[in-house]
């Protein structure tokens, strides 16, 4: 990992205002000595910057070119943000390079006005990229592939920012993403290696 990379300056952050040693509840039920919360990071300036500028350097080593980046609320938004606005920073940038627009999927459809689950992008047979910012489960990624499918949409892949590599999670992603493939840019053992080599003191 370059050391000057927008990979690897938002994962100094994560470890420095993201990553909480203690005891917590996660959202699977089990207990753990420490919870990342990404949101710090990713509703940060620089942190929504780098965010948007390290998952566009990952979609472009994978040799994807989605028309559009998802996610569940309320995890993506901030990372669906930093994509769309990163795309449009780039394009400005390298004349060519082509933007990648948001959409937020709602946990339930809108009982009011027009109904809809998903906002903002929504072509049929785009293609688009599933985000979020930690996987455990797998169960929020999942929910958003299943919504965008739902909608017509082609999944090339789904992204997160921190994998915790919990048992079942990724096998179940990667069934859901259907031969898609399920990328991440950290392990939660990563972050926490970066937490303890800046001496281990939460400054979130």
């Amino acid at each position: 990992m370059n050391a000057t990379s927008p990979r690897s300056a938002l994962l100094q952050l994560l470890a420095r205002i993201s990553f909480r040693p203690g005891n917590f509840t996660l959202s699977s039920g089990g207990r753990s000595d420490y919870y990342i919360d990404c949101r710090t990071t990713t509703l940060h300036a620089e942190g929504g910057r780098l965010t948007g500028l390290a998952i566009l350097d990952l979609l472009a080593e994978h040799e994807l070119e989605p028309a559009a980046a998802g996610g569940l609320t309320l995890g993506a938004d901030p990372v669906v943000s930093g994509v769309a606005i990163a795309s449009a920073w780039r394009a400005q940038q390298q004349p060519g390079a082509a933007l990648i627009h948001g959409f937020l999927v709602r946990k339930a459809e809108k009982s009011h006005g027009t109904g809809r689950r998903i906002e903002g992008f929504c072509q049929a047979d785009a293609p688009v990229v599933i985000v979020d910012d930690v996987c455990t489960t797998g169960a929020s990624t999942i929910a958003a592939i299943e919504a965008a499918r739902e909608a017509g949409m082609r999944v090339v892949a789904a992204v997160c920012l921190v994998e915790r590599e919990e048992a079942g999670g990724r096998a179940a992603l990667e069934r859901a993403c259907q031969g898609a493939p399920f990328l991440r840019l950290f392990t939660a053992k990563e972050v926490r290696a970066a937490h303890e080599a800046q001496g281990g003191v939460y400054k979130g």
